[in-house]
């Protein structure tokens, strides 16, 4: 694909990209697909679908409470626990605003392992990376930031969400769609959000501006992107995912080249 061609000019050191499509082919690629890089925030996908997996198989229900007083996992997962960031501390009463949490997604692992008596990231391993094939792919601390992954890996997670075989429609069709809308909010490194839509623990993209997908993305498009320079994202509409990742921490150079780079693939592959 011609349009991967514009990550060259990325002031990164290593990056790592690829488009996959709806049968869940890789349509092009760039960079060492077999480079691991840490996810930062994009872990929170696959934690995200390890809890889904959860709820399917009984061992938690997305109304039971977890977190704060009056929340459930399904404020955990939405991001509005009320939360704080990185503290056990409540800013806000759950459902009520859009409170980004890594805390809540350490809540989420929790209440899994618990549940489950496993403990999560051989949870999420079992449930998510051995069915997908994702070999290389591993969590070792927080479930909101701390996976490692490579391009190859994630290819085969993006054709899971183009093509969901391990949730439900239902289920997959609820998570990615958002949950308790109309609640403000900050989306980290893009600021105040009216309204910062969420899904069960995907970001959706609806028509949030600024935003680091692309002006084509669909109001559809969900997925995540990560402070360690590193996204994902699926556009049902347009029926293909990209995912990037480089060796840069996220600041304005990514705010400017990953919505560029969004549009060339999607002009590419109308």
């Amino acid at each position: 694909m011609d349009s991967l061609s514009l990550v060259k000019t990325w002031p990164v050191d290593n990056v790592a990209v690829a488009v996959v499509g709806r049968d869940g082919q890789v349509l092009g690629s760039r960079g060492d697909q077999k480079q691991l890089f840490p996810l930062a925030s994009v872990t929170k996908l696959l934690t995200s679908y390890a809890v889904l997996i959860a709820v399917e198989e009984g061992a938690v229900e997305l109304d039971e409470p977890a977190g704060p007083e009056g929340s459930t996992i399904r404020h955990l997962l939405a991001h509005a626990s009320g939360l704080a960031m990185t503290e056990d501390k409540i800013q806000a009463q759950p459902g009520t605003k859009r409170i980004y949490s890594n805390m809540g997604f350490d809540t989420l692992a929790e209440t899994v392992q618990q549940a489950s008596g496993i403990p999560f990231n051989a949870y999420l391993a079992e449930a998510v990376f051995a069915p997908l094939g994702m070999t290389d792919t591993t969590l070792k601390g927080s479930a909101a930031h701390a996976g490692v992954s490579t391009c190859a890996d994630l290819s085969r997670f993006a054709a899971e969400l183009l093509s969901p075989t391990l949730i439900s429609e239902g289920t997959f069709r609820e998570a990615t769609t958002v949950v308790f809308p109309g609640l403000n909010g900050v989306l980290p490194g893009f600021g105040h959000q009216k309204p910062n839509d969420w899904g069960l623990g995907f970001s959706i993209r609806d028509h949030k501006s600024p935003h680091w997908t692309g002006k084509r993305n669909s109001p559809e498009t969900f997925g995540h992107f990560g402070q360690s320079g590193t996204f994902l994202w699926v556009d049902p509409k347009a029926g293909i995912s990209a995912i990037a990742l480089t060796d840069r921490a996220f600041g304005e150079w990514a705010a400017e080249v990953w919505p560029v780079l969004s549009d060339a693939i999607l002009d590419e592959t109308s």
